[in-house]
């Protein structure tokens, strides 16, 4: 049997051994009794990072990329560090390494850097606004109220906090907890159904697809303990609808502080105009085996939504050639009329002509004809609130969305 060789040519530009010459290494700034003793990334969830200081005494922090398979795109946005230093120290804190490459475009996250959240427990966490820099650099200034400070860009989510949700709610006789599948590290991914799997409607949410992105998480917390308040309305909501939810789909990036990709380079968010391939994004590849079962049992969900963070906020709404899509749009502008109605979204959607292809509320519809959407909440500042955002307010968020399926199945024609 013949076999065919496939020739790979690689070109590098060569520089003579001079030019190295002629460019001496530069020497490290020499810092004496500067009050920050070490950036500490020894913790779960912590972000990769390497530091030096600037003579001026400045923390230059260098955020450490993720990078794309086959692609030019690369991230660094997930900031979450311990600061340890002097007690009553002030500490000016430079970030570096923002330039990101996107859809195949360069850009820098230094534009949505707004803010970061503080913390001296890891669990009480308050809003610190940034300085923004010429050349992509943002700057952060704090005084240290103790000899040891989080830093984290927006309030963390950990595996630890989803093992814990996960044990709190298990036992309930409402929910049932099953694994589909696991991720490139051999991590658990579970489903979580909440409700009675005979219920008229069901909808299904995923979060964690990018690992520096917990807002999703606080989202489907709040969801999940409304519906299991066993009260007059959450009985209403779960005859009508029931909830399946993919709570953490990226858990092997979320674990060691990456910002986007799956551990074999891919984006969880992309490529699902097309089957997943199990050996390079198992992550998806569970999910959508997971779905085919359900839609040949004639359970498919009747409303998919994604769920991330960014620095707009927007429903992102996808207009893909398919059939009845003007149905499709209209039962989108039924949603988010009522996202409006319930909670505190104001931020709008996409307009006319938005493609987002690949994306898993494109793929879905495209695929599978399910009604999907990617919503994004913003992680520097909620319009609706005039407020910086936080677990609690995502976790608010979450209650009302119980409200909002609720009177979308009951208004909407499927």
């Amino acid at each position: 049997m013949q076999t065919s060789r496939t020739i790979v040519s690689l070109a590098f530009a060569v520089t003579p051994l001079a030019a190295f010459a002629a460019e001496p290494a530069k020497s490290p700034v020499t810092v004496t009794k500067h009050p920050l003793e070490f950036i500490d990334t020894s913790f779960e969830n912590a972000s990769p990072v390497w530091y030096e200081f600037a003579p001026d005494g400045t923390v230059l922090v260098h955020l450490l990329y993720d990078h794309e398979r086959s692609s030019p795109n690369r991230a660094a946005g997930h900031i979450h560090f311990q600061l340890h230093a002097k007690p009553g120290s002030r500490l000016t804190l430079e970030f570096r390494n923002l330039d990101n490459v996107w859809n195949d475009v360069s850009g820098s996250i230094a534009r949505e850097l707004k803010a970061v959240v503080v913390s001296e427990d890891g669990r009480a966490w308050k809003s610190v606004p940034l300085e923004s820099l010429p050349e992509n650099r943002v700057r952060l200034h704090v005084e240290m109220p103790g000899p040891r400070l989080y830093v984290a860009r927006v309030e963390p989510y950990r595996l630890s906090d989803l093992d814990k949700f996960l044990a709190g709610i298990r036992t309930n006789r409402l929910v049932q907890v099953t694994a589909i599948g696991k991720t490139v590290q051999g991590r658990e991914l579970e489903i979580v159904r909440v409700g009675n799997p005979q219920a008229p409607f069901r909808v299904f949410l995923r979060a964690r697809a990018h690992a520096w992105e917990p807002g999703g998480n606080w989202v489907v917390e709040g969801l999940v303990h409304r519906l299991l308040k066993d009260d007059e309305e959450a009985r209403k909501y779960l005859e009508r609808y029931c909830v399946y939810i993919l709570p953490m789909a990226n858990k092997d990036a979320v674990a060691l502080g990456r910002t986007r990709f799956n551990f074999q380079g891919k984006d969880l968010n992309r490529n699902w105009d097309k089957p997943a391939d199990p050996q390079i994004v198992p992550e998806n590849f569970a999910l959508e085996k997971w779905l085919d079962g359900m839609v040949k049992a004639g359970r498919a969900p009747h409303l998919a939504m994604e769920l991330h963070n960014d620095g707009r906020g927007l429903l992102h709404i996808s207009r893909p050639p398919v059939p009845e899509l003007s149905r499709h749009l209209e039962r989108m502008a039924t949603l988010e009329e009522l996202l409006r109605q319930h909670t505190w979204f104001t931020e709008g959607s996409t307009k006319e002509s938005f493609r987002n292809s690949g994306t898993l509320g494109e793929g879905w519809l495209e695929r599978y004809g399910i009604d999907a959407v990617v919503h994004e909440f913003n992680c520097n500042w909620i319009a609706g609130l005039k407020d910086y955002p936080s677990a609690k307010h995502w976790q608010t968020y979450g209650e009302k969305l119980a409200t909002v399926f609720h009177e979308y199945f009951g208004s909407v024609k499927l």
